[in-house]
């Protein structure tokens, strides 16, 4: 089992605060705040203290952002996990995260963006092996699955974090859900992955592909699924790097 220590405590907020996957009181998926705020609205949070010698820094941390990501653990129980489960899941005080999930909350939290959960109407399975057909079957057909809620007003938004696992060497069929129903003309994308051992694959051709327009980020974060237990510190000096946070 994956035991996390030192996290922050704004970063427990926020996962309190998200533990209903981004679901207002309708049931349905909204995109909300990071865990620094306590309210249901939309806010915006600046990054202050701006560099000098960097205007492309100063516009990365300005910009209002938007963390969009899917995420499967493959149980909600800590106790008495499988290899798999262990390995698709991080662990905080007894609440499972997906290893995706857990990157989005460590980034949301760092660059105070607002964060949207993908999630399909027809809920998948937990049980490893039929998460498996299930997504082998939808990569085979080239399946769109519908997506549960939507991004409020998307247009607000200039820079979009774009979370997934890798399965298959490619994103989840409802990530192409995603960008077939939003249009990101004109923002900047930044795909980030957690793997096995594949990385992005061929995913970031295929985002620059289905948004022309967008300004897709080539060296996004990718995390190695054995390491996401460990990476808090790695994914903030990466977002420092890219001028995300100074």
């Amino acid at each position: 089992m994956k035991k996390l220590v030192g996290l922050c405590i704004p970063l427990l907020l926020a996962i309190a605060m998200l533990s209903g996957c981004g679901k207002d009181s309708s049931g349905s998926n909204s995109a909300t705040g990071s865990g620094r705020q306590q309210s249901e609205k939309n806010t915006e949070t600046t990054v202050s203290n701006k560099t000098e010698d960097s205007d492309h820094m100063d516009s990365n941390a300005t910009a209002k952002k938007l963390v969009v990501y899917f995420s499967m653990p493959e149980t909600t129980n800590p106790e008495n996990m499988s290899r798999e489960e262990e390995l698709s899941t991080v662990v905080i005080d007894g609440e499972v995260l997906g290893n995706t999930q857990y990157v989005a909350y460590i980034i949301a939290e760092n660059i105070g963006a607002d964060i949207f959960r993908i999630e399909p109407i027809t809920p998948y399975p937990l049980n490893h092996s039929e998460l498996e057909d299930i997504a082998q079957k939808e990569q085979a057909e080239n399946f769109r699955p519908e997506i549960s809620g939507t991004v409020e007003n998307i247009d607000q938004y200039d820079i979009i974090f774009f979370g997934f696992p890798n399965w298959y060497y490619d994103m989840p069929m409802i990530m192409y859900s995603f960008l077939d129903q939003y249009d990101l003309a004109g923002k900047t994308v930044v795909p980030f992955v957690t793997s096995g051992a594949s990385g992005f694959s061929d995913a970031i051709n295929t985002i620059k592909d289905m948004e022309p327009d967008a300004d897709v980020v080539t060296d996004g974060l990718s995390i190695l699924r054995k390491e996401v237990q460990d990476s808090e510190s790695d994914i903030i000096d990466w977002l420092a790097d890219k001028g995300f946070i100074q």
